[in-house]
């Protein structure tokens, strides 16, 4: 899975509308330029080709504050929302994936229903655990990584990768299940985004010739 589509299509759900300029400065402001592929090209590309895909209403009426040709603003439609919670679900779920998809994941975890978020993320802790259980059947953790060569090292890694996302995945169950944060079922969770006149302190100031669309 692509965290852009997940980043892109979130971040237009949380505005209702916005225009492309507004859904950079937002991943900026999130730090989604440092870690994952959130940089401005993407990102535009991003949101034309989910606009095509019907994901996404292209409204071309936001005169832009430069005094230009009007702005696109996006609106995410009902297939782009169904998109949005598929690929939510999916990766609050998924153990092989990439770092920035889980990081994705976890910004917009309070988009679901408490008891939902903690059902998929212990469905994440069992998937972890039968695929640890599957590394255990090549190899010992007890006789050490030297009774493979140097190659058990890597069965080592694994191991210890699961142990680490096992263990905090069961602690953001426990706070999730002691009150921890607002879900989408008991008001209106924490949004982080940012107002238009706003300014954004984490903004790259790279400029993009997609910042006027």
């Amino acid at each position: 899975m692509s965290a852009i589509r997940l980043l892109v299509l979130g971040a237009v759900r949380m505005h209702g509308r916005a225009h492309g300029y507004q859904v950079r400065n937002d991943l900026e402001f999130w730090g989604a330029h440092e870690w994952s592929s959130a940089k401005p090209g993407s990102i535009y590309h991003a949101l034309k080709q989910l606009a095509k895909q019907g994901l996404l209403h292209a409204h071309e009426i936001a005169p832009s504050t430069a005094g230009g040709p009007p702005r696109t603003e996006y609106e995410i439609t009902g297939p782009g929302a169904e998109e949005y919670f598929r690929l939510l679900r999916e990766a609050l779920v998924t153990y092989d994936q990439r770092g920035d998809v889980k990081t994705a994941a976890v910004g917009f975890v309070v988009d679901l229903p408490r008891a939902e978020a903690v059902a998929l993320l212990k469905e994440r802790t069992h998937r972890i655990e039968q695929w640890r259980a599957s590394v255990l059947e090549h190899y010992v953790p007890e006789e050490g990584p030297g009774q493979l060569g140097h190659i058990g090292e890597i069965m080592n890694m694994w191991v210890h990768t699961a142990d680490s996302e096992a263990e905090w995945t069961h602690g953001l169950i426990e706070r999730i299940e002691g009150g921890a944060y607002t879900f989408a079922d008991e008001g209106d969770p924490f949004v982080g985004i940012l107002a238009d006149d706003e300014e954004n302190p984490y903004a790259t100031g790279e400029r993009h010739p997609g910042d006027a669309d």
